[in-house]
């Protein structure tokens, strides 16, 4: 769990890369290993993305700005 602070810091990572990879290579989860999320990456790999509904899900969620890192943080800044 993090902390209160530690949520309110932006992540280092970039939006436009993560939405790209997301958006060309979603189903093999390109995007969570992008942010540090091996976990969720590989789940993601082996399911395909849950045939592409994660992934649809993940990209809406990229849009709004609600995305984080493996640390909890937002990713913030497009580029």
């Amino acid at each position: 769990m993090t902390s209160q602070s530690e949520a309110l810091i932006e992540s280092e990572k970039k939006i436009l890369p993560t939405f790209l990879l997301c958006f060309l290579f979603g189903i093999f989860g390109l995007h969570r290993f992008y942010v540090g999320k091996i976990g969720t990456g590989i789940l993601h790999l082996l399911t395909l993305g849950c045939l592409g509904l994660w992934t649809l899900v993940d990209l809406i969620v990229i849009i709004v700005g609600a995305f984080t890192d493996k640390s909890g943080r937002k990713l913030k800044s497009w580029t």
